[in-house]
């Protein structure tokens, strides 16, 4: 049974309140696996533009693909709302980037979001208010969360205060940073909250979904400050994936030093052609400089991760098992 805490976090939430929360206490929701213990989710990222650059078409995609997979829900990796996030709850984009595109049926399930440093560029609280659940129930968006499932466990991290070149070279971008401040207080709760949750979780499968990318090929590459702060938690708690946007394309790569992969799953809109460095080749899995999107299927034993295309072709497929444990009696 979920404790006196959860119940009152979650009720908090919708009813929108805030608290100040210690360690170990990022909020958490719960999301029932299939009756057969399997979950299937489809993760897109870097999407809000009205419809425009292919938008529309992907969304398409998603809800064949959703269908035939009888999806459980669908994940955000970030910058959900082009170019400059939303001015208030009433911003018409909530319902012209995300209600009126993502419209097929079987795309009417949770859709759990995280923060893109475009999101950040509008009123981070309108996004995160409850009141886009009323007007929409599908739209969860936090800054950082945790969706507890039978056997994965899905740690949302808030990744766009990590970067320092948000806050010193600004250009003629203005960033809401309301909630977050002081940063390096903010920052250090975070990591020591995402640390212990990841050392307390149980699940056989631990995946972490941030905006910012750890590991990539793409014109962002790598972020440094993700490197040295977060990656290091990560790789000590075991965490199996890490599913991120921000670079417009669709990416695998692996880890040489652990069995943690690095997935992009960015290419929701408007995509980047060129501008590619090229990976270790024995850590890079796949890359493709366009749109599309992503399917994870999980059960006790097997992650199973594919790439679509803009027009629904398999691109890239990638699995790992694991043996059952069972419990001692």
């Amino acid at each position: 049974m979920p404790s006196l805490m959860l119940l009152s976090l979650t009720l908090a939430v919708l009813l929108g309140f805030t608290f100040v929360l210690s360690a170990a206490e990022l909020q958490r929701f719960e999301h029932a696996a299939k009756a057969d213990g399997s979950l299937r989710l489809l993760v897109v990222g870097d999407w809000g533009r009205r419809g425009a650059y292919n938008q529309t078409e992907v969304a398409l995609q998603m809800g064949i693909i959703g269908e035939k997979l009888d999806i459980d829900f669908i994940i955000s990796t970030g910058d959900n709302f082009y170019d400059a996030g939303l001015t208030g709850v009433d911003d018409p984009a909530f319902y012209e980037s995300f209600i009126e595109i993502y419209t097929a049926p079987s795309l009417q399930k949770q859709w759990y979001n995280v923060l893109g440093n475009h999101d950040y560029r509008g009123n981070v609280e309108a996004q995160m208010s409850p009141v886009l659940r009323e007007i929409d129930s599908r739209w969860l968006c936090l800054r950082s969360f945790i969706v507890n499932t039978e056997m994965a466990d899905f740690f949302f991290v808030d990744t766009t205060p990590f970067v320092d070149k948000y806050f010193n070279e600004p250009k003629d971008h203005e960033y809401d940073w309301s909630g977050i401040t002081p940063r390096k207080r903010y920052l250090s709760n975070l990591l020591k909250d995402l640390d212990l949750a990841l050392k307390e979780s149980a699940a056989k499968w631990k995946i972490v979904i941030g905006h910012h990318t750890i590991k990539s090929a793409g014109i962002h590459g790598v972020t440094l400050e993700l490197n040295l702060q977060l990656l290091p938690i990560l790789q000590a708690n075991k965490v199996d994936l890490y599913i991120n946007g921000h670079d417009h394309c669709l990416e695998h790569i692996s880890s040489s030093d652990s069995p943690l992969q690095f997935l992009t799953s960015g290419g929701g809109s408007k995509a980047w052609r060129g501008g590619v460095s090229w990976w270790n080749p024995k850590e890079m899995k796949f890359y493709y400089d366009g749109q599309g999107f992503m399917s994870v299927q999980i059960t006790q034993t097997e992650v199973f991760v594919v790439f679509y295309d803009v027009s629904g072709n398999v691109l890239h497929q990638w699995s790992r098992t694991k043996q059952l444990s069972f419990a001692v009696q």
